[in-house]
């Protein structure tokens, strides 16, 4: 077998695994609910710029905020990032994207 199919086969096998609640190396993140309002005043950006920058509709932005409706998925990776380093966060998202 080739070492690429050996190694989604491992991956598989663990992810079953997991799924059995069997002990396994799988690391699982899960990120933690944050204040967005807190995040956005300490970028120092407004509502509209925030939610820009996070590819965010300003509405979305509001019902966080205001605490009608939670961020999930990558939005709340994202938000926890800027939780740890707004500063280094938005460095990253402002920068332009190089070809790789």
């Amino acid at each position: 077998m080739s070492g690429t199919f050996e190694s989604i086969q491992q991956g598989l096998e663990e992810a079953i695994a997991h799924s059995k609640g069997e002990t396994t190396a799988v690391k699982v993140f899960t990120p933690v609910d944050v204040d967005v309002k807190v995040i956005r005043e300490q970028t120092g950006l407004s509502q509209t710029r925030f939610a820009s920058t996070l590819g965010i509709s300003v509405k979305t932005l509001r019902h966080w905020e205001q605490g009608d409706r939670k961020p999930q998925g990558p939005a709340l990776v994202l938000l926890n990032a800027a939780a740890r380093d707004h500063k280094k966060l938005l460095e990253i998202l402002s920068s332009p994207l190089v070809a790789v």
